[in-house]
């Protein structure tokens, strides 16, 4: 440039253009290399967001939100968000919540959920060239080499806690023998766990068109992963040792760069486990899962501001623990429960006593508003055609037409005091063996029996009856016939 400067007259059209130049050169820098850039990799912080921008006033705040029992919604900068429980995936606050967006490296929530649901921990991931150079060597990686070796749980370590996207890339490789190919298992599992707006074609995150995902589906599989116990064990680690190998002479040590673990810069001490995500198409994502008042919840924001994804994640978890509690169902309704049902219950010492055969799901709860009495909630029944583990029927629950929860109808199996006879007939030891009778299934044949027995009595009734007329009238004939032949020898006795 200062060649040009010097050897090319100075007017000042020449400077113009030149300055044009340079600014062009320069934003091709600046907004290249981000797109390819995690969050993970530093290349993002509180001091890339101007304090303009920090206090303008973003579209975001106006998109509408929605809450359980109409509570006063937060207000949080993120374009898309849902607060979810993680038990039963009562939605208590959802902004956007179908809108699809880039996930960023949230996505590894399902490779490594695949990982663990397809692999053994100890199996070995070999990193290829491709695993290592496929991906832009700036994004976020803890500089695995090719050929490499580790086990499986040391390649999901690195992909929850540190991001690395060659592991992810390996991890699909090792999984579907490509990426291509773990995309499509991808997208298979995430329509098994009900996601409608979503589309995988990598395993890291890294932006593309065909890859998005809205947030109640990226909470759905954050509910399945929170689920399984091994990735939720791996993903709360908050921090790990990657050993020395043959192959990786230095050691890697790595940190959760989740920054919501206690003691780090957004300290919030229900947090579980999360993920963190960005680009410059996505914003900033961030999937967390935390624990308090006796709730389990999943928050997700996505197309947030830099660090803005905390705040918000906080915002919304006060909100939840703060104005919604459990209910337990069993001990709320007994109207689909057969335990007050005289007809199969009894105190005579004959037979003994009974127990109720239909139940309510002791374990089941609903979410509701703090202080929502529950015969202010709805249910409906839905019932099984093929009934598995006992299960009958499912009782769904809601408030102003919102799920809250529901409750599986289950046929319970003979306890010890549910017998047909007892010691008044039969006088064994206690060790004796008892047989069980499911009443649901002798019924059928009970009313078979009862039917047919009745059926019997009444066709007797009507031999006999038939048979009875018959005699009447023969004995009437016969009487006829005699008046008809009188003699006058019939009254005398010889």
């Amino acid at each position: 440039m200062i060649i040009l400067h010097g050897t090319v007259k100075k007017s000042k059209s020449f400077r113009i253009c030149v300055s044009v130049l340079a600014f062009w050169i320069l934003s091709l820098q600046v907004f290249s290399y981000p797109a390819y850039a995690d969050e993970d990799t530093e290349t993002v912080s509180t001091d890339s967001v101007s304090s303009d921008e920090a206090e303008s006033d973003p579209a975001s705040l106006h998109i509408p939100s929605k809450t359980l029992g109409n509570i006063s919604a937060p207000l949080i900068t993120a374009e898309g968000a849902i607060l979810m429980d993680a038990d039963n995936g009562v939605i208590l606050y959802q902004k956007n919540m179908d809108q699809p967006y880039f996930p960023a490296s949230i996505t590894k929530i399902m490779t490594c959920l695949l990982a663990v649901e397809n692999c053994s921990l100890s199996e070995t991931v070999t990193l290829s060239d491709k695993a290592v150079f496929g991906i832009d060597r700036t994004s976020s990686n803890v500089g695995l080499d090719v050929g490499q070796a580790i086990p499986m749980e040391e390649a999901i370590l690195c992909v929850m806690l540190a991001s690395a996207n060659e592991a992810a890339s390996a991890i699909a490789e090792h999984v579907s023998g490509s990426v291509e190919k773990f995309a499509e298992l991808m997208n298979q599992r995430a329509a098994e766990l009900g996601c409608k707006n979503t589309h995988f074609v990598n395993a890291n995150g890294l932006p593309n068109e065909d890859h998005y995902i809205s947030p109640y589906d990226m909470a759905l599989i954050a509910k399945a992963f929170n689920d399984n116990d091994t990735c939720r064990r791996l993903a709360s680690m908050r921090s790990y040792d990657v050993a020395v190998t043959a192959t990786q002479p230095d050691e890697i040590h790595m940190l959760n760069h989740h920054k919501m673990y206690p003691g780090l810069s957004y300290s919030y001490d229900p947090v579980i486990w999360g993920k963190t995500g960005y680009t410059v198409a996505a914003g900033s994502t961030l999937v967390t899962v935390a624990e308090d008042n006796g709730l389990s919840l999943i928050c997700v924001v996505m197309k947030d501001q830099a660090e803005k994804n905390y705040t918000d994640t906080r915002t919304l978890f006060d909100f939840g623990f703060g104005n919604y509690t459990r209910l337990n169902i069993a001990e709320n309704d007994d109207s689909y429960s057969l335990r007050e049902a005289p007809f199969f219950q009894t105190d005579d010492s004959s037979f003994g006593s009974t127990d109720s055969f239909i139940t309510m799901d002791p374990t089941s709860f609903v979410v509701v508003p703090s202080g929502t009495p529950f015969s202010k909630l709805d249910s409906s029944i839905e019932y099984r055609d093929d009934p598995g583990d006992n299960i009958l029927a499912d009782i769904i629950y809601s408030l102003s037409g919102d799920y809250v929860g529901s409750s599986h109808m289950i046929l319970e199996q003979a306890t010890d005091s549910v017998t047909l006879f007892k010691d008044a007939f039969i006088n064994k030891p206690e060790e004796k063996d008892i047989t069980y009778i499911n009443i649901m299934d002798v019924l059928p044949y009970v009313v078979l029996a009862i039917v047919v027995v009745a059926f019997i009595i009444f066709l007797i009734h009507v031999i006999k009856a038939y048979n009875f007329g018959n005699a009447m009238t023969r004995r009437m004939d016969i009487k006829k016939r005699r008046k008809r032949y009188h003699s006058d020898f019939d009254d005398i006795d010889f």
